[in-house]
Parts: structure tokens; sequence; C-alpha cells
């Protein structure tokens, strides 16, 4: 009976730590890091309205936003490890553990002359400095341009600057242009049209960069890009038509191990807010899906990839398997559990009702009387209609049953013997 008691507890200790296990594993939401950061924080700001729209949802997933302050130093945190998904640029960092989930926007290169120079392509640039808007950054852009057009050979420099220094080194002459690579948005317009100083009679000049073609053959990060006409200023127009640049995308990203479905919930939620927070972050409208081409400079994420395609699993589908074989196991486990169950009870029976029998026949070979002799009989009586309302209820195989036959003809035989002898010794008397 002990061990029946502690099956039982066992069997219930396991099934309730199962439940619990799956309740805490389907309800507890997962949260994953995100490092963002621009020079104005609408990246952060955008990523933190998301986050807030899947709480606010009851999402299963949470984003936990962390500003890094440029997408330069988010590649770094992304590629050491401190983040699950990071914002960054194609060409910046360490970018081999990274997996697309969306394109969040485009950054284009924008090669500035200020209002009044003569500076109106790059082989004006010859013996000139140029200013580099974001520094380390666009580190890469410049190593571009330089091996491009030989500007090293032009004796051409490079001088990095921040946004709040433009002005100043435009107005003593210590850069001749500036190189500007940002989203074509209206607030990042904005930003370069007052750092220039523009009014209707001050145009600045963009320049073209006629090898953007090929700049992007060689660096597969870049792409080549036509700036629309008036993008800078509607009327005159600046540029006065269609001008070729590069451009490179900003992507959100996440390590490669991080699981599909997760994923792919993560990049249904952000498809699905990008509708609702256009009004308030106009960079949202730029959000859009990464290539899913086998040969892109970035593979997109297996669950991202299976969001755009369509052939996200549902919850049968993914679990069909679980659901068929599930079952299966379940009942071979409840069949080796009553299997387990009977052998206990069968040793049970098998050992309880043949003990009582065997002290019964010391029992008789001391009886002194028949009174005796009696009392025995009246035990063996109960003992063997006990057992054979077990062997009707199926308690008792076929083998026991047999056991206990045998046993019962035994003392059966001894009473006899031993009634024998009490009369033998009372005729003497």
């Amino acid at each position: 009976m002990w061990l029946r008691i502690v099956l039982v507890g066992l069997l219930v200790v396991v099934v309730t730590a199962a439940g619990l296990f799956g309740y805490r594993y389907f309800a507890t939401p997962t949260t994953l890091t995100v490092a963002a950061g621009s020079i104005d924080g609408e990246a952060v700001r955008a990523l933190t309205a998301v986050a807030s729209r899947l709480a606010s949802n009851k999402s299963p997933i949470r984003l936990k936003i962390i500003d890094a302050g440029s997408a330069l130093e988010a590649s770094k945190q992304f590629s050491t490890g401190k983040v699950d998904l990071a914002v960054v640029r194609a060409d910046i960092g360490d970018l081999s553990e990274a997996r697309t989930i969306v394109l969040v926007t485009h950054a284009v290169a924008l090669l500035v002359a200020p209002p009044g120079s003569p500076i109106d392509s790059i082989d004006a640039l010859k013996g000139k400095t140029v200013g580099v808007v974001g520094g380390e950054m666009n580190h890469r852009v410049v190593e571009a341009l330089t091996k491009e057009y030989d500007l090293a050979r032009q004796k051409v420099q490079f001088k990095d600057l921040a946004v709040p220094d433009i002005q100043q080194a435009l107005k003593s002459k210590q850069v001749s242009a500036l190189l500007v690579v940002m989203p074509l948005t209206e607030k990042y317009l904005a930003m370069l049209r007052n750092a220039l100083q523009m009014s209707p009679k001050r145009k600045p000049t963009l320049i073209a960069l006629e090898s953007a073609e090929a700049i992007a053959n060689e660096a597969p990060a870049y792409e080549s890009f036509d700036v629309p006409k008036g993008t800078l200023r509607g009327s005159p127009p600046i540029p006065g038509d269609d001008l070729t640049t590069l451009r490179v995308p900003l992507y959100l990203v996440a390590n490669k191990k991080l699981d599909d479905d997760v994923v792919a919930d993560l990049t249904r939620t952000i498809m699905d807010a990008r509708r609702e927070l256009i009004a308030e972050f106009p960079l949202m409208a730029q959000i859009g899906a990464p290539s899913t081409d086998k040969d892109a400079f970035i593979p997109v994420h297996p669950g991202a990839a299976a969001f755009y395609d369509g052939t996200q699993q549902g919850f049968f589908d993914k679990y069909s398997n679980a659901l068929y074989y599930g079952p299966m196991a379940v009942g071979a486990m409840a069949s080796l559990l009553a299997a387990l169950w009977k052998f206990i009870g069968t040793n049970r029976t098998i050992g309880s009702p043949l003990d009582p029998l065997y002290a019964l026949a010391g029992q008789i070979r001391e009886a002194g009387s028949e009174a005796d002799l009696a009392t025995v009989e009246d035990k063996l009586d109960n003992i063997l209609k006990s057992e054979l309302a077990k062997y009707a209820r199926g308690d008792l195989d076929a083998g026991a049953a047999a056991a206990l036959s045998l046993a019962a003809h035994r003392l059966e035989y001894l009473i006899t013997y031993r009634r024998s002898k009490l009369d033998g010794s009372a005729a003497v008397q």
C-alpha cells in the first residue's frame, strides 16, 4: 500500500510541475533588448512607441530599448552580444551574426558645397577639405569615395565634424564642402538647411557621385540612388534634376540564433504598429521588408522570412507531431504505470495470504484441544473468504489462487491429522 501511495504522490508532483512549467512558459513574455541611436533620437522614440504598443496589447514579446547614441554604438553593442536586436547601418561594424528583420530606412550620402562656393563636381574638390558630419560612422563612405575617385592623389582631405560645429567650420573656411549621410526625411533635411544657412538667395550645390554604381559593385553594403529633383528645396529646386549618389540601408537586425517564432511575431507586430504610428513618427513610413534573396548582403532572419512569405506556421502546424505522438506516448506511459501498479499489487497478494497460512500450520501442530483446532479452522475460513473475494474482483490472479488452494488443502490435512492424534490420546486415557 505504501508503494501505491508513493507512486500516486510522485505522479501528482510530476503532473503539477509540468503544468506550472507550461503555464510559465506560455504566460511569461519574452523580453528582448534593442540598441538604437540617431542624431535626433527619432529611432529610439519610434522603438519606444512600438515597445509600449507591445506591452499594452499583452504581447508575448517585450522590448527593452537602449539608447546607444548612434548607429555605430548600436552596432558595437550588438556585435559584442550585449543586446538581442539593434538598428544598424549595413556598412558599420561586425554584422556576421546579424539577420535582418525589417528595413528601417535608407541613409543617403549627400556631398554638399555651401552657398557661394564654386565647387560643383568631385574634380573641383582637388586640394580642398571636406567636413564629414558624423565622423567615424561615415569613414567607410569616405574610404569608398577616396578609392573610386583617387581623392588621395588629388590631395582631398577629410575632417570629422559634429552637427553643432558645421556653421563655424564653413564660416571659418576650415572645410570647403560637407559629406552628410542621412535619411531623406523632413526633419533631417531641415537640420541640413539650417546648418547651411539657406535662404532664397543662398543656394548650396549638391555634387553628383556619377560612379555610384561602380562603388556599389565593389562595396555591396551600398546602393546607387537618384535623389529626386527638389529634395533639398522646392523652388527654385535643389537639386535641379535627379542626382545620382549612394545610399546605405538601416536595418533592425536580430542575432541569427534568436528563435524563429519570436522573430516572426515581432516582425508582424512592427509591421502592424507601422500603420498606426506613421502620423507621430514619419520615419515609420520608410519601414518595409528587407531583401529575402539568398545573396542579400545581410541575410533575412528565417522567422522574418516566414512572415513575409506567408509561410509562418500556425499552432496545429507547429505542434502537429506533438499532437499526433503525444497521446500515443501518454497511452504507453499509462499502460506502463498500470502494469507497475498491478505488479506491486500482485506481489502484495502473493505474499500476504500465504504468510498467515504458514503461521496457521504452527498453531495446528501446537493445538492441545478440539477448541484450538476449531479456532484455527475459523481463521482459515476467513482468510479463504477474503482471498476468494479478491479473485472474483480480478485482484488475485490464477497462479496465486492455485497456490492458495494447495496451502489450504495442506492445512486441512494437518487439522485432520492433529484431530486424530488428539482423539487417540483421549481414548488411551
